[in-house]
């Protein structure tokens, strides 16, 4: 396909409830399919939720976490998409041999596609960091896969786009948590509970420095400057004791958000995306005109990462 109906969702996940999770990731698909989306994808480990993982021991993470592909949740991801026939992008917890992984997979009605494990996890000492980018073809696109924090290291999102995928998708589960920067911070609980008799002073809340401003700093710099398409998907309401601002979203290769949801519900937002931006947006040219023997000694040098939010410190 060279034009593809592009669905992102968010939704409120409950803490460790797979079965309600998965209930949610069932209804918006089907509402995703009945507005004539192709795809859809859901935010980071959306099939279990994510903030609460980082207060449980290694046996409860364990007890949490699944095999992939061989378990139920993965199971079920393939059968919703089966009744829907449409693939899923989705979030969960993964146990391979003695390692924990927060992995995000496709799957469609012939089973799983990608398997993506997140490269810089910090929210559970727990788990493992991948080790791999995933570049995978699908309805005749090159997808990519980078999980939340992943997106703010640059040099990961040029190797994937330099790994040819023309769409990234995004996952995450981030926002309105404190920071260095100035007017970032959590949101009041107030302004959730009064969110249908006062919406506005909660959209303030959202839209600022806290939630959509932040974003708004590096999400479309990171379409514009590597010529692709960017699905940023985010919960919205409470994950863990923190409060998100969903503003699940799509750009465009040219950084402009083509659609994004704005509001305070589980919803979706569908938006058409085309090939035909991509060799026409400024970053493709950015692409070819690069001098590798510059730099590459430069970006390979040894390097110790370090990886925690000024939150969790």
């Amino acid at each position: 396909m060279k034009n593809l109906n592009l669905a992102v969702a968010q939704f409120q996940p409950k803490d460790g409830d797979k079965v309600y999770n998965l209930s949610r990731i069932r209804k918006l698909t089907e509402k995703a399919k009945s507005k004539g989306a192709d795809i859809i994808s859901f935010h980071e480990m959306c099939v279990t939720a994510y903030t609460f993982t980082k207060d449980l021991s290694r046996k409860d993470m364990i007890e949490l976490a699944e095999e992939v592909p061989n378990g139920s949740s993965t199971s079920e991801l393939i059968q919703i998409a089966t009744e829907f026939d449409i693939p899923i992008l989705a979030g969960l917890v993964e146990k391979s041999g003695d390692s924990i992984f927060n992995t995000y997979i496709c799957v469609t009605k012939n089973g799983i596609v990608a398997r993506y494990r997140k490269l810089h996890p910090f929210i559970s000492k727990h788990m493992a960091a991948g080790a791999e980018y995933s570049v995978f073809d699908l309805m005749g696109w090159k997808f990519g896969i980078l999980i939340c924090y992943d997106n703010n290291v640059i040099e990961n999102v040029r190797a994937t786009s330099l790994l040819g995928a023309e769409l990234i998708f995004a996952p995450h589960v981030t926002c309105c948590t404190p920071s260095n920067m100035p007017g970032r911070g959590y949101v009041e609980d107030r302004f959730w509970k009064n969110r249908y008799i006062d919406p506005a002073s909660l959209r303030v809340e959202f839209d600022g420095p806290k939630g959509r401003g932040w974003l708004m700093r590096w999400l479309p710099a990171r379409a514009y400057d590597n010529g692709v398409y960017y699905a940023f998907s985010n919960p919205i309401g409470y994950d863990g004791e923190h409060l998100k601002n969903g503003n699940s979203m799509i750009l465009d290769p040219y950084g402009e958000v083509l659609s994004e949801v704005k509001s305070f519900e589980d919803d979706i937002t569908v938006a058409r995306i085309t090939k035909d931006k991509i060799p026409l947006s400024g970053g493709w040219r950015y692409k070819n005109a690069r001098r590798p023997e510059l730099y590459r000694d430069i970006i390979g040098q040894p390097h110790e990462s370090e990886t925690s939010p000024v939150w969790l410190k």
